[in-house]
């Protein structure tokens, strides 16, 4: 196992990327890889909520993966999320992970069922046993996945050595604090990841090591910036950043279709990238979502000039 060092920064979650016929579309996958690297993050988030993992085969999360990691070829941070709705699958994409050298995997709890936390726990200790040398991050999300991380199961987890850190999706900062101190006791290296990303100086503040977002997509330049003007203490400029951030958020959830359909679009028309529509149920963008997208890519524009 590494050091933390590697996990230390601006992280977007990765996006899915179909074709025409809504198929995994590896060009995309390659494509939208590249221009994370030429925009100069530390790392990617496969597999996770902007990647549409639950709409997603486990076919199809390997041949994700593989491209990004093909593509990557060391340049990346990659974190590959592998959590499934039952731990069979779950292990397989784990093991296929670690076969490909990620940096890390990672996982939400099981949804649907509330389990009691020692079966979430054996749960997340048969996935990582699955990929025995690969550091393994909790992902708590508990407005999705129904179930929030406590310190008991936390203080659980961390008796297995695997376990680096946290992404932490909750809306309580604090949680950020708690997670940081517990998991540090002792003298151990351990990584929180800010995950609101309408929240990031303030996680970053708390003592978070870096942010994992579903936006940073759009606007990996502003959250590089963001990130960099925390880490000087330039935090009356930094609040400004998170405020124009914040409102390029709100003007893409003004869409009516899926927010990462919007995202999409708004690469699309400033980056050139094609990556596809997203996965029913989600709902793609249509026409009516014109305005709210020109809207965003109007605040994007302004605030890439203003902060460059």
């Amino acid at each position: 196992m590494s050091g933390i060092t590697k996990y230390q920064g601006v992280i977007p979650a990765f996006y899915a990327c179909y074709d025409k016929a809504g198929e995994i579309s590896e060009r995309a996958v390659r494509a939208l890889t590249e221009y994370f690297i030429e925009r100069g993050v530390k790392g990617v988030y496969v597999g996770g909520s902007s990647g549409e993992c639950i709409y997603q085969s486990v076919a199809e999360r390997k041949l994700v993966l593989e491209n990004v990691m093909d593509a990557a070829r060391g340049r990346l941070t990659v974190i590959a999320h592998v959590a499934c709705n039952n731990t069979r699958d779950s292990r397989e994409l784990a093991r296929h992970a670690e076969e490909l050298g990620v940096d890390a995997i990672a996982s939400i709890p099981p949804i649907y069922f509330h389990l009691p936390e020692h079966a979430i726990a054996r749960y997340w200790n048969d996935i990582s046993a699955a990929a025995p040398n690969t550091d393994f991050i909790i992902y708590n999300i508990p407005q999705l996945a129904g179930v929030a991380l406590t310190l008991p199961l936390l203080r659980e987890m961390l008796k297995n050595p695997c376990v680096v850190g946290v992404k932490n999706s909750s809306m309580p900062v604090q949680d950020i604090q708690m997670f940081k101190d517990e998991g540090t006791r002792g003298g151990r290296e351990f990584v929180v990841f800010n995950g609101p990303d309408e929240q990031l100086i303030s996680g970053l503040v708390m003592g978070a090591d870096g942010g994992i977002g579903g936006t940073y997509g759009a606007m990996p330049e502003l959250i590089l910036k963001l990130w960099e003007l925390t880490g000087d203490g330039r935090l009356d400029e930094a609040r400004a950043l998170q405020y124009d951030v914040d409102n390029i958020i709100y003007a893409l959830c003004a869409a009516k279709c899926n927010l990462y359909a919007a995202i999409k679009e708004t690469l699309r028309r400033r980056a050139g990238l094609d990556l596809g529509g997203v996965r029913e149920p989600l709902v793609n963008y249509a026409p009516a979502d014109d305005e709210a997208v020109a809207a965003a890519v109007r605040l994007l524009d302004a605030a890439a000039e203003r902060w460059r």
